[in-house]
């Protein structure tokens, strides 16, 4: 039986935040805060953090500033799922080639993942937000979370972050103004999955579906 293109984006999507989800909770129920281990050297680390406001850690305006971002990523996904579902149901959009006439594109298969990848991304860290704070207890740095507990209101759950990449662990040099002496590490932010869907379909659709998104703007 032929899966339309529809009904596979569905399953990519939901695959993807499955995934997210499954990482999230295994991390979340099995580790305190600030727990960490190695899975590639020193390289490659798991190491559970919370984090309260944006993606890689970033914060944002304290308790409102956490309110809006949640009503921002509801909005965008919310926005991004009837962008998905129009171009799937047309197979086109229209734009204007370079002598300012009307064209019909064609809407490539690789946008339509890049935005899923988006979409995907933003619901895992939704989910976060929206529910982790009334199923699961406080995760601390001595203990670990339970399944039943309520630690936030709805809107208020933290986002679980996980995947640490310190390539780079070493001080700026002494002759160097400012920052000399002081320690540089590269890659510093924790992140999670959803946040990797959401830079992976963002940097595809940047480097290598910018020609639709231009055309289809003019």
């Amino acid at each position: 039986m032929k899966i339309s293109k529809g009904k596979w984006l569905l399953i990519l999507g939901t695959a993807l935040v499955i995934i997210d989800q499954i990482i999230k909770v295994l991390v979340k129920t099995n580790m305190a805060i600030g727990e960490h281990f190695s899975v590639l050297g020193d390289w490659f680390q798991i190491l559970f953090i919370e984090n309260e406001g944006m993606a890689f850690g970033m914060k944002f305006g304290g308790m409102f500033g956490k309110f809006l971002l949640t009503a921002f990523r509801l909005f965008l996904f919310g926005f991004l799922c009837w962008w998905i579902t129009g171009l799937v149901r047309k197979g086109y959009c229209t734009g204007k080639d370079k002598n300012g006439e009307k064209v019909y594109i064609q809407v490539p298969t690789g946008v339509l993942i890049g935005l899923t990848l988006i979409t995907a991304g933003a619901l895992g860290n939704i989910i976060d937000c929206m529910a982790y704070g009334q199923i699961f207890s406080e995760s601390t740095r001595m203990s670990v979370a339970q399944f039943g507990g309520s630690y936030a209101p709805v809107m208020f759950g933290k986002v679980v972050d996980m995947f640490y990449f310190p390539l780079i662990d070493t001080y700026w040099p002494d002759w160097m103004p400012f920052t000399g002496g002081r320690p540089f590490r590269f890659f510093e932010p924790v992140f999670n999955f959803a946040d990797s869907c959401v830079t992976v379909g963002a940097a595809y659709l940047i480097l290598f579906q910018y020609r639709f998104f231009m055309t289809e703007s003019k």
